[in-house]
């Protein structure tokens, strides 16, 4: 059976490979300081984010990235205020404190931050002056931690909290694809762009080797202090790809219009949708196929996953069957002894995948 463990167990997407390879006989500019693929990347980027000034750069992965982007925005004696289950409170290993950052996290436990969360934790940040770690951003992720795709209204509200306390807001784009193409959603990346300080668009869980986008769009004080540090902490940070070009060779077969694929045919979307978002809407489609066919096979979802990321709460008793045939991690344990599991579905996931997967767990039930 295919696995359902996360969304970057395979390498890339064909017409990903196709460019990549297509740059290998080529002699590029290094660290993405100016070759034609990057150029051309952030290009595209920018037009499709609708900020032609935007500043557009590229990072390896998400962990350096959420780490170089929040140490640009924030000083020594200032915060990130986001919810207790962000990637940067829990899988990080601690990255961004590391580097002497301080995360403030609110009691939100569905992995949207609210602006009544975060307004207690400005209280009680600010209640004794220069003795509290001052709040200076904000940080929301989309898809969740736990799958959920943020509405424009519920966006907007953040965003307008943020700004009435003059913080910076930083999104965590890692599956920014797959919530932009789920079910109902009404947010646009335009839209994005035009709220926040910076965001990125994420490519190592959507079809690409590796690589993230990073978008500093905003021009307040705390994009303008991002945009100033943002080519030094890259290389400080060690975030810094010395073939940089390939990064750019990956975003550019992304968000092309046309390109060459594996075969060497020629291909175009015409009027369809860039390679990104069809790979994304792929996934999610899978994603919804699955949690159709488990809740018709009697299980329980655990919250309102709208994107690639599904989870039960399931009973432990047949939580290591699916485990081991799956791929399936558990990532809390409920008082009443369930375990909450995740299935990811990626680029590369088929229906058929899909359905063998809802036999297996059907006779389990």
């Amino acid at each position: 059976m295919r696995e359902f463990r996360n969304d970057y167990s395979e390498g890339a997407a064909p017409q990903v490979l196709a460019a990549v390879a297509a740059t290998c006989a080529e002699q590029n500019v290094g660290y993405t300081e100016g070759d034609a693929h990057c150029e051309r990347a952030r290009k595209l980027i920018r037009d499709m984010c609708g900020q032609p000034d935007a500043q557009v750069e590229f990072c390896i992965g998400g962990t350096s990235t959420n780490v170089i982007c929040l140490n640009g925005i924030l000083r020594d004696w200032e915060g990130v205020i986001c919810t207790r289950d962000a990637h940067i409170v829990v899988h990080e290993t601690g990255a961004l404190a590391a580097c002497g950052r301080t995360v403030l996290p609110t009691r939100d436990d569905d992995g949207f931050l609210s602006p009544a969360e975060a307004e207690r934790v400005w209280q009680f940040q600010t209640s004794t002056g220069r003795h509290m770690t001052i709040p200076a951003a904000i940080y929301i992720t989309n898809t969740t931690e736990l799958g959920g795709v943020w509405t424009r209204e519920r966006f907007d509200a953040i965003c307008d909290w943020a700004r009435s306390h003059d913080l910076g807001i930083f999104l965590d784009g890692a599956r920014l694809g797959s919530a932009l193409t789920a079910p109902g959603n009404d947010l646009s990346l335009r839209h994005i762009a035009s709220r926040v300080d910076a965001f990125y668009i994420g490519g190592t869980k959507n079809g690409m080797l590796m690589g993230e986008a990073v978008v500093i769009c905003g021009q307040g004080p705390h994009a303008r202090r991002l945009r100033e540090a943002f080519p030094f902490l890259v290389k400080e940070r060690d975030g810094l790809l010395a073939k940089g070009f390939l990064l750019g060779a990956q975003f550019e077969a992304a968000f092309a219009r046309e390109g060459v694929a594996a075969d060497g045919s020629a291909w175009s979307c015409e009027e369809g949708e860039e390679l990104y978002w069809q790979l994304a809407r792929r996934t999610n489609a899978c994603a919804a196929r699955l949690r159709e066919g488990l809740v018709a096979a009697g299980y329980e979802p655990y919250g309102n996953a709208g994107g690639n990321q599904q989870f039960f709460a399931v009973d432990p008793a047949r939580v290591d069957a699916l485990e081991e045939a799956s791929g399936c991690e558990t990532f809390y344990t409920l008082d009443d002894g369930r375990k909450v599991i995740r299935f990811v579905c990626s680029w590369a996931t088929t229906e058929a995948d899909v359905d063998e997967l809802v036999a297996f767990a059907r006779g389990l039930a």
